[in-house]
Parts: C-alpha cells; sequence; structure tokens
C-alpha cells in the first residue's frame, strides 16, 4: 500500500506590524492526516473497480476478477493483469452487443460517469474526525 507521510512543519512565528502570530500544528497532525490520506487512496482505488466493473467487456469474468487480484487497495493503481486486457482496452470498440455499456476505455467511461462521486466520497473521508485541525 502507498503510505503517504505528512510531515508536521516546526511552529512558525510570523511577525506582522501590528502583531506577531504564532502558527502551532497538533503533535498528532502528520500521523493523522496520513491516515486519512490513506484511507482516502483505498477508497478511490475500491470505487473505480466498483464502478468500472459493468463497463468491463465480458465473457467468463476472469477480466473483472483478474482487476480485483491485480490490484492493491491504497496503492493508487488499479491493474488488470489477464494477458489480452491491453487488447481490450485500447483495441475493441466501445460497445458490445450484448451490453451497450461494456467495451474498451472502460476506466475513461467510469471517470466521466463518477468523477464527482469518487471525489466528494474521498473529500468525505479527508473531513471526516473534524478536519484537518479538529
Amino acid at each position: 500500500m502507498a503510505t503517504f507521510n505528512v510531515q508536521t512543519p516546526h511552529t512558525k512565528k510570523i511577525v506582522l506590524p501590528d502583531g506577531t502570530v504564532t502558527i502551532e500544528f497538533r503533535p498528532d497532525f502528520g500521523a493523522r492526516m496520513s491516515g486519512k490520506f490513506d484511507d482516502a487512496q483505498v477508497f478511490v482505488d475500491n470505487e473505480v473497480l466498483r464502478y468500472s466493473q459493468p463497463l468491463i467487456p465480458f465473457r467468463s469474468g476472469t477480466l473483472v476478477r483478474s482487476g480485483k487480484v491485480g490490484t492493491v487497495l491504497g496503492s493508487g493503481l488499479v491493474q488488470y493483469t489477464v494477458p489480452y486486457a491491453r487488447f481490450q482496452y485500447y483495441k475493441t470498440a466501445q460497445s458490445r452487443s450484448y451490453d451497450s455499456r461494456r467495451g474498451g476505455k472502460w476506466f475513461e467511461r467510469m471517470k466521466t460517469a463518477h468523477r464527482k462521486d469518487i471525489l466528494d466520497g474521498a473529500k468525505k473521508i479527508m473531513r471526516r474526525g473534524g478536519g484537518a485541525f479538529g
């Protein structure tokens, strides 16, 4: 899993003409934010797989399963590992006679349809627990 490592800056004093401002971060800020980024990435990876599933060409289900097996949730890399996945993605029509939703470039089509849902869910994860400064 790709782990984000948020570094907490040192206390910073800023001198302004009408006073001094001190910016301090909570001691657990870095660890909390790192954990939230990791949780958000797991969510995004899972949603990409879930929303892509009905768009992937389907004969036996092996291509769909290869995405679940080939992806480590939280890594930020969704991979379909069967040898013919690249051909199915780049070299075939974007619809099939048996299901007009299934076809090539499923990630691009999924992203067009569900990008906002995925981003909203990731933002919700980042805000939970009182937000970055809560």
